[in-house]
This record gives structure tokens, sequence and C-alpha cells, in this order.
């Protein structure tokens, strides 16, 4: 292990967090979407009887369990690190964080862990009505693990309702303010709708692969025009609350907002946008900077003229990685922004009717498929390296809250956590894949009575003789 002495303990045990929350943020931000989406279908077969909603359920049911499985396997894997890497942070903030991850467990775990075996295989056991129930509390459950864990997060962002205590420890004295700090209903939209973003662009790839195979595939139609529409509704609204959250985010942690933007010094007659650029901290500016005069204290202050401090104005040792904060926030915007372009490119196809038959919207779409998963990855770095050098911010800094490792140890465990994970996680993206690469059920019969239930496994209802109303013999 001489080979990882010359390494620094704390640079490798963040490393290793950040490797293992990108590989498990992925899932949940897809399974939060996909179980509404799974409730959608479910309902609209049980309003209308059609026997397409049932087959597209079914379809990305088995879809659902497995990314489901592979996020909460991921989650628990993380959870361990806060007692091996961070055990100094559990002391001080264990106070706080330990029961809102419990309620988590207890509200969300609960509640999903209850109901997915009879979504899952319950269909045809506890009638369709009680099966839409359970489908409900699954998707219900992945909004209360959302919410919980990201209050916990943004307590760490923006911490209230809390007194230090003479060990260090941070003692809960509000959990109202605690729970609902303030930037938590920010955070909590903005995931949210980030993961309804990432199932609408994945399900309307999907339809958009088997439409460029198939174009006259009534399951591949369906969930294409479903998603699309999704795409154009959520994909504005993104907008708007992303910039609800950075005004937020200007007015808590001022710093973060000055590493994204670029802006190394203060601005007193209006902030330039600077689109692209390559940040030198060192020197205190973005060299080759493309920039748009006063759009940034437009957007920021609502007012062109508006000052903007930077960040000369924070101490050196308090600045967060510009660079990686400065990108990373970049990646995010754009891919959002070609996010609505998808959404607007759906609308005109939709009013034109070539919604089904355009080739350049189905190659945008299919391209587009795992956009929402690198959006979310983006967003989630410039959250979380734009609050260093802090844990818990303003208060807790980063290196002191590691635990006594040495740094072969660490990287001891990184490296078996990238072995495995990429064989693991690897092996379950491809089946994944190759369950996305079967064509959805083709079509349906045009009239249908009641509620039919026509596949495999399922018992279907009886044809109905109009004339006598009794079931056909």
């Amino acid at each position: 292990m001489s080979l990882f002495s010359g390494l620094d303990a704390l640079l490798l045990a963040r490393a290793q967090f950040a490797f293992t929350i990108s590989f498990h943020i992925v899932f949940p931000a897809f399974s939060i979407g996909l179980a509404s989406f799974l409730a959608v279908l479910e309902a609209l077969w049980l309003k209308t009887g059609r026997e397409l909603y049932l087959n597209l359920f079914r379809y990305w049911t088995k879809i659902f369990a497995v990314a489901f499985a592979m996020g909460v396997v991921s989650g628990i894997v993380m959870s361990y690190q806060f007692g091996t890497n961070w055990s100094v942070f559990s002391d001080k903030a264990g106070p706080v964080i330990g029961p809102l991850m419990a309620y988590e467990v207890l509200s969300a775990f609960f509640l999903e862990a209850g109901f997915l075996g009879v979504m899952l295989f319950g269909l045809n056991k506890v009638g369709p009505r009680l099966h839409f129930l359970a489908t409900l509390m699954v998707a219900l459950g992945t909004f209360f693990s959302a919410f919980w864990i990201l209050s916990v997060n943004s307590w760490m962002q923006t911490p209230q309702g809390h007194s230090v205590n003479a060990a260090g420890q941070f003692v809960p004295e509000d959990w109202w303010a605690i729970v609902f700090n303030p930037s938590f209903p920010y955070r909590l939209v903005h995931m949210l709708l980030a993961a309804y973003l990432t199932t609408a662009l994945v399900v309307g790839a999907v339809g958009a692969w088997h439409l460029l195979r198939e174009n006259g595939n009534k399951g591949a139609r369906k969930m294409f025009g479903m998603a699309l529409g999704m795409l154009a509704v959520v994909a504005p609204l993104q907008i708007l609350a992303g910039d609800a959250h950075g005004l937020n985010t200007l007015e808590h942690q001022p710093a973060k907002v000055m590493a994204m933007e670029g802006h190394f010094r203060s601005h007193p007659d209006g902030a330039p946008l600077i689109l692209f650029g390559l940040p030198d901290p060192a020197a205190g500016e973005v060299r080759h900077a493309i920039e748009i005069p006063k759009l940034s204290s437009l957007i920021l202050k609502h007012d062109p003229n508006a000052p903007l401090a930077g960040l000369e104005t924070v101490p050196r040792e308090n600045w967060p990685p510009v660079p990686v904060v400065f990108w990373s926030f970049r990646v995010m915007v754009g891919l959002g922004m070609l996010m609505l372009g998808l959404g607007l490119f759906g609308l005109v196809a939709r009013w034109r009717g070539t919604l089904y038959t355009s080739k350049a919207l189905h190659r945008f779409a299919l391209a587009m498929g795992p956009a929402g998963f690198v959006a979310v990855l983006a967003g989630w770095v410039t959250t979380e390296v734009g609050r260093q050098p802090f844990t818990v911010y303003g208060l807790l800094r980063t290196a002191d809250s590691a635990s006594p490792l040495a740094a072969p140890a660490v990287a001891a465990s990184l490296l078996a956590f990238v072995l495995v994970y990429f064989a693991v996680f690897g092996a379950g993206v491809l089946y994944i894949l190759k369950l996305m690469g079967h064509a959805p059920h083709r079509g349906e019969p045009d009239l249908e009575i009641g509620l039919p239930i026509r596949t495999a496994g399922v018992t279907p209802a009886p044809a109905i003789d109009p004339a006598r109303m009794q079931p056909a013999e």
C-alpha cells in the first residue's frame, strides 16, 4: 500500500463519497419520476379500460424494479461512509441529521417496501383498484424519500434551528426550522422537477428508438407522446424553479454563486454574464471570457445596473473550487436549454401532425435520453462542490469532518468501490438497456369494454355480448 502513501486521505475520502453518490443519485432521480409515470399509466388504464396503458405499465414496471433495487443498494452502501470516512461529522451533526434520516426510513422506505411487492406481483391477486393504491403508495414513498434526504442536505447548506453544545455538537432546538430551512423548498422543487425531466427524457428516448425501427407501434407512439408532452410542461417550470433557487443561493451562499458566475472581482455598476471562459483562481480572473454585459445583474438582481460582489470579498481559504463549479453549472444550464428546445420541437411537431413521423425529432429525443442523468450529476456537483470548504456551511469545515484514517486505508476502499460498482451496477444498467430494447406491445383492439386484462399471467375479463348484456359463452 506504499503506492498510496503520498496521497491525501481527505481528498480520497471526498473522492470516495463523490463516486458513490454519483452512482446512487441517478437511480432515485429516475425512479422518482418513473413511479409517478407508472401511477399515471395505471390511472389511465382504470379510467379508459384501454389495454395499451396496461401493457405500458407492465413494460415500465420491470425497468422500475431493477432501477429501484440498484438505488436502494447503492444508498445503503453510501450511508456507511458517514461512520467510516466521516465519523467526526457524524458525531458533531448526528443529533440533527440522524433523526431526519431515520424519518426517511420510517416513512419512505417502509412505504415503498410495504407496497412494492403488491405493485409488482399483485394485480390479479388484490384487484385493479387496490393495486392502483399500492402503486400510488410506492410513488408517494419516493416523494417522502426525496423530502427527507433533501431536508438533510439543505440543512447542511443553510443550517438553522440548532445550538452548539460544549462538545461542539449541533443540538436541535427547533425541528420545524431545521426541516424547513431557507433553501429546502427550492431544492425540493428543483430536484423533483429534475426527476420528472430525467424520466421524461428516458421514456421519450425509448419511444423514439422504437418509432425509428417501427413507426406504427402504438405503445411506442403513446409513450413518446406522453414524454414529449411532459417535457414541454416541466422544462419551462424547471427554468423558473432554477432561477428562484439561484436567488435563494445568492442570499445564503453568495460565494457559491460567485464561483458559478466566475465573478472573481466585484462589479459596482452591473455584472456581465460570462458564457464561457477559463477560470484562473491564481490570477483571479476568467481568461478568454465570452460575456454579455450586465446580464448577470439582470438575472440575479432583476436590475442590469445592480452591483454584485466578487470573490475578492471572501477570504481565500473560503473559496470553493471555482473551475469545477463554473463548468458544472454551465453543463447543467446548457442541457436545460436543450431540454427546452426538445420540448418546443415536440410541440411544433404535434401541431403540424408530425410527432410520430419526424425522424429528426426522434433522433433528437434519442440523443437526449441520457441528458437528464448528466444534468442531475452536474447540478449535484455544483451544489456540493460549491459548498466547499464546509460540510455544514459556515460552521464545520470539511477538513475537520473526516475520520482520522491513513491514506492507504481510504484508497483501498475506494479502489474496491470502483471495481465492485462498475461490475455490479454496470451489469444492472446493461440489463435495463436490454429491457428497453424490447419493443412494447404493438397495438390493441379498437373497441374495449370494461377493464380487460389480456397479458400473460392475468386472467382475461369475459367478453360482453351487447345483445344479452351477459358474459358470452
